[in-house]
């Protein structure tokens, strides 16, 4: 039994297993006599005081703001080392799916749009479906087996990447409220502290993470969302060690994140923002506007935006497609990045208050286009790779989130 546990959790598409899983047990939950239980068990209060510095928030919003803060600062490492060594540092590697992103980003917004535009509570949600759900995304590719060119899953990689990246931005500059300058100069002093260490080269992982709980706590109390102290502390982490790469405090700290992330973190946030009441959730609740308007965002939107931004770089000449990878597998991927699942998720938690009366139909809409999104690419990809040999030589490339 624990070795096939063991076995389960090497696979790529474990991560996507559970949050399916986590999805589905939050709405059994929910929608049984169970749902006060669910209910009292996110409101819990917790506090910590040290002094007269407090931070008391109930248990839903210490895994949106806490745990959520470690999955970017996972995020942040895996980008720092692409961009120093890795797929990022090479100019012409990023240029396709640097594109594909951007496009990915802009259309599901204009899409998104196109159906609220003039409603200003329902316009708070327009970021929803512009993110991609890199593990879901990447758990569904695995399904189809060894057909899966290396090339596609490294341009699918570096694409969520860069698409993290855009998110890190949107939830910055627009999902920050109330902001208090002494806490932000908190936050900067302690920024600065870790810059030091990293140009001294101080090398022990523990002054860092200090450091990087200080300034979380700061950005916290700032009013500008707690996400991106993760990121700004990664950052910061050496990623060369004098002694040798296997001495790296980013690569040794990335590695021994990743399982906590993949099987715990975003797991639990999953069935913590899943639970949705089907009470009253119809066709008709799905066909108002603002969830319509994510569903498709994510479902359309994004097949459409990753597509075309993608052959408008090759045909331009910007670009080349990736290696033994065609057009009809380049649009089964498009339509895969609509997975937004728990990144959209996130944001619709930053958008709305909890308790907010169109908070559940947002998240109707989202898992209708992820897993809209997911069947289709599934689909489309199977058939785009069925004659294909399996490739048996390929390098086990890490799938980092």
């Amino acid at each position: 039994m624990v070795k096939q546990l063991r076995e389960f959790l090497r696979l790529e598409s474990a991560g996507g297993i559970l949050l399916v899983v986590a999805m589905i047990l939050a709405m059994i939950v929910v929608n049984t006599g169970l749902w006060p239980w669910y209910k009292g068990l996110l409101a819990i209060p917790i506090e910590i005081r040290i002094g007269e510095f407090e931070i008391a928030k109930p248990l839903l919003l210490w895994i949106n703001d806490g745990q959520m803060a470690i999955f970017f600062f996972l995020i942040g490492l895996e980008v720092k080392r692409e961009v120093l060594e890795g797929e990022l540092s090479d100019p012409a590697q990023v240029m396709l799916p640097a594109v594909a992103a951007v496009g990915g980003v802009v259309v599901p917004a204009l899409v998104f749009t196109w159906f609220n535009y003039g409603d200003d509570s329902a316009m708070k949600a327009w970021a929803i479906p512009t993110a991609t759900d890199i593990a879901f995304a990447l758990g569904v590719l695995s399904l189809l087996g060894n057909r899966v060119p290396a090339s596609l899953k490294l341009f699918l990689l570096t694409l969520a990447i860069i698409d993290d990246l855009v998110a890190i931005l949107i939830i910055a500059v627009f999902y920050s409220v109330d902001i208090s300058t002494l806490s932000l100069i908190i936050a900067g002093l302690a920024y600065a502290a870790l810059v030091i260490q990293n140009r001294r080269g101080v090398m022990r992982l523990t002054s860092y993470l200090v450091f990087g709980l200080i300034m979380w706590a700061a950005v916290l109390k700032s009013g500008v969302h707690a996400t991106i102290a993760g990121v700004l502390l990664a950052f910061t982490i050496p990623l060369k060690h004098p002694e040798g790469k296997q001495f790296s405090p980013l690569r040794n700290l990335e590695h021994d994140l990743h399982p906590t992330v993949v099987f715990i973190i975003l797991p639990l946030f999953a069935f913590a923002n899943t639970g949705i009441p089907l009470e009253g959730m119809n066709m008709e609740a799905l066909m108002q506007p603002e969830p319509f308007g994510i569903a498709m965002g994510l479902f359309l939107g994004k097949q459409l935006g990753v597509f075309t931004f993608t052959w408008a770089a090759v045909k331009t000449g910007i670009a080349k497609l990736p290696l033994n990878v065609g057009w009809l597998e380049i649009y089964g991927l498009s339509v895969l990045t609509g997975i937004g699942f728990t990144m959209s998720l996130f944001i619709s938690s930053l958008a709305f208050e909890e308790g907010a009366t169109n908070l559940n139909a947002d998240r109707l809409g989202i898992l209708a286009g992820s897993f809209a999104s997911a069947l289709l690419g599934y689909v489309v990809l199977y058939f785009a790779l069925k004659n294909k040999a399996p490739i048996n030589d390929i390098e086990d490339e890490e799938n980092n989130v």
